[in-house]
């Protein structure tokens, strides 16, 4: 056995088992369904990757096409065109055609708002 610093009751667990059925059932009551809860985990497992969060980050300063985002990451446009085609498929990037360049940008403010809470936490 190690030694361990503090009460490990006090810092893991309760010191006593006790089900607070109250809390209990309006956590229940409160859950989303559960394909919500997988769509909600796949949002955050592709912005949990560095390249796409990488990608987000850029786009919060405005669209950018495949080729920018390539050279501004230092990536193959294969490479990119990979990554944002995961992001599409989640709606967190949308494009824009303009003449044969194809724009991408942030698919709305909620994925910079998801962006900017996570920056603020961890720069806390």
């Amino acid at each position: 056995m190690y030694p361990m610093k503090g009460n490990p009751m006090e810092e893991e667990g309760c010191s006593v088992r006790i089900v607070h059925l109250d809390r209990v059932m309006q956590a229940r009551e409160e859950s989303i369904p559960e394909a919500e809860v997988g769509r909600l985990a796949l949002v955050y497992k592709i912005l949990g990757d560095p390249t796409r969060l990488k990608i987000a980050l850029a786009l919060m300063n405005g669209e950018m096409c495949v080729c920018d985002l390539a050279a501004h990451l230092s990536l193959s446009e294969s490479a990119v065109s990979h990554q944002i085609r995961r992001m599409r498929d989640l709606a967190l990037v949308k494009s824009r055609r303009d003449g044969q360049v194809l724009y991408y940008s942030l698919d709305d403010h909620h994925v910079e708002d998801l962006i900017a809470m996570g920056l603020e936490h961890v720069r806390e």
